[in-house]
């Protein structure tokens, strides 16, 4: 079987269960080893070339489709929840004000940090279609923590990104072993980096890790969320479903933790996090220029 770099496998001991792409080849113990990124999950495997199953077309549509179909179910659940939140603002904010359209609104600024381009290009396709201003960086997950300052400083974000790959290897390592993991302790290092530059949890607000990543000790590191509790697979746009959240959510509004979960494809198993303050900030007049001419 002839296996290159970019084709679409699934691995035969796990039934399949989850489309990966070839990116790299190893050579580990005398064997060749492909390296796999998840299609749809922020999960990176290695596995031998006889356990891999080359998808056909055909295959990889019917999978696609599923996974498109629950894209949009768990966009229109955010949907819903986008439009509750926009009646509560506009509540809140005519109450204060004289009249519907006198005011604007600035949803917070989202700096994302990938190690996948792919992936990347997925999530910041979503913030532009629900309208969060964001900035996207490719960045592999080891350089993350010596290039997070620089970017912190040119940026200015308010809600900050860090994920891309991660797993967990048994063979490693228990559970509780920051050395068991792909990539956790780079993420684990960047939240610590971007700490140091801004120590205040509502100042910044941080989402960090990846499939099967080190939940505690991201938190503990000072991320506001983070994957994954029960070091399960997170599906590549649940991070934005999260920050969508944050970004849309007032600064004087306290978010529920559940409420910010239950719209991602994952839920609590993956993702977790601590009470945190929204950023979207209200202002007046709305466009002044124009009312100043009439």
């Amino acid at each position: 079987m002839s296996i290159k770099i970019n084709d679409i496998v699934g691995r035969i001991s796990f039934n399949c269960d989850i489309l990966f792409r070839v990116i790299d080849f190893k050579e580990e113990n005398g064997d060749l080893q492909a390296v796999l990124y998840g299609e749809d999950l922020r999960l990176i495997a290695d596995a031998p070339f006889h356990d891999l199953k080359l998808m056909d077309v055909q295959e990889q549509s019917f999978r696609r489709k599923k996974q498109e179909e629950l894209l949009e179910k768990s966009f229109l659940l955010f949907s819903q929840d986008y439009e509750l939140l926009k009646m509560r603002r506009d509540y809140d904010a005519t109450s204060a004000y004289r009249h519907t359209g006198d005011y604007f609104q600035i949803p917070g600024r989202v700096l994302h940090l990938d190690g996948d381009p792919t992936y990347l290009k997925k999530c910041m396709d979503v913030y532009e279609k629900v309208g969060i201003p964001v900035q996207g960086i490719y960045c592999n997950e080891k350089e993350m923590p010596q290039k997070i300052i620089p970017l912190l400083d040119l940026y200015r974000p308010d809600i900050l990104v860090i994920t891309g790959h991660d797993s967990y290897s048994k063979a490693k390592g228990k559970m509780n072993d920051l050395n068991a993991y792909r990539h956790s302790r780079h993420f684990v290092q960047t939240v610590r980096e971007a700490r140091r530059k801004i120590p205040n949890l509502d100042q910044l607000v941080i989402f960090a890790g990846a499939c099967q990543s080190h939940f505690e000790s991201l938190i503990q590191a000072g991320a506001n969320f983070a994957s994954s509790p029960s070091r399960v697979n997170i599906h590549a746009l649940d991070p934005v479903y999260i920050v969508a959240k944050i970004s849309f959510t007032p600064f004087m509004d306290r978010i529920n933790v559940w409420e910010v979960l239950r719209n991602t494809l994952t839920g609590e198993k993956g993702l977790g996090g601590i009470e945190t303050k929204g950023v979207l900030r209200t202002g007046l007049p709305f466009n002044p220029v124009q009312q100043n001419e009439e």
